[in-house]
């Protein structure tokens, strides 16, 4: 992967000068992308640009969107950071090991590093959008950093691995995992699935679900895999509709259809 198909996701963040500041971190580390998720009211204003300097072309070029999940709609890896750790968030990186980890990605694969809020960070729904998750070590008494300080972190060890000084290490097999939209859409049919086949609670169908998410983050789905996976869904479903006719037509009395067979 290259740096310059790297992408910085902001999610409702909250002060103009974060956001210059961002702008100009981004810059050092020739990071032009910048998306930002409901921001402020205020992010394009006279403060952050003042934090921002030379860099306040990204606050001009950034992109806006209502929901995280259309900001990272088109990627094929998104890293979101967290500093809670605990139920839906054992499994993370620190900034090297992400970064190492993006450094077998395709050149052309665009990838996300996702913020969240100033002062809560990102949601755990969120976090379902984000593949790796990254944590910052800190310390314990004083754990969470500035926004602009931790964007900072990351991009510099994204550098060290993305970067052009980076480039003559050249991977063996380089992997193309599929765009975030697409897993999104597999996810959600196998949200549909389980409920179909009452494997998953009613009273909380995500549960479930976010164990999966984990499962499949520690490795990389690319647009065959996901593809088989929705065929597998698929025909979960079409079993489960054949069992519910021949469940139904006995309780009628009346002939069902012929017995469910195996395809070969």
């Amino acid at each position: 992967m290259n740096i310059s198909n790297l992408t910085v996701v902001l999610v409702e963040p909250q002060g103009p000068l974060n956001i210059g500041s961002v702008c100009r971190t981004m810059m050092n580390f020739g990071v032009s992308d910048l998306r930002l998720v409901n921001p402020c009211t205020n992010y394009h204003g006279h403060e952050a640009r003042k934090m921002a300097l030379k860099a306040d072309t990204l606050i001009d070029s950034a992109r806006i969107y209502p929901t995280l999940s259309q900001a990272v709609a088109d990627c094929r890896l998104v890293m979101g950071t967290t500093r809670r750790l605990g139920k839906y968030r054992e499994d993370y990186f620190s900034p090297d090991k992400a970064a190492e980890k993006a450094s077998f990605y395709e050149d052309d694969c665009t990838m996300a590093l996702v913020f969240g809020r100033e002062d809560r960070g990102l949601l755990t729904e969120e976090l379902d959008f984000c593949q790796v998750l990254i944590t910052i070590p800190t310390h314990d008494h004083f754990a969470s950093m500035n926004l602009a300080q931790a964007v900072a972190v990351c991009l510099y060890e994204m550098n060290k691995h993305l970067g052009p000084m980076n480039e003559s290490s050249k991977k063996t097999k380089a992997v193309k995992p599929c765009e975030n939209k697409k897993l999104e859409a597999m996810f959600q049919h196998m949200r549909e699935t389980f409920r179909l086949i009452d494997y998953s609670d009613p009273l909380s169908p995500d549960h479930i679900l976010r164990t999966f998410r984990r499962i499949f983050g520690r490795t990389t789905l690319s647009d065959r895999d996901v593809r088989v996976l929705q065929g597998l869904w698929s025909r979960m479903d079409w079993i489960e509709g054949q069992r519910r006719k021949l469940m139904k037509s006995d309780q009628d009395g009346g002939d069902g259809p012929g017995p469910v067979h195996e395809l070969s």
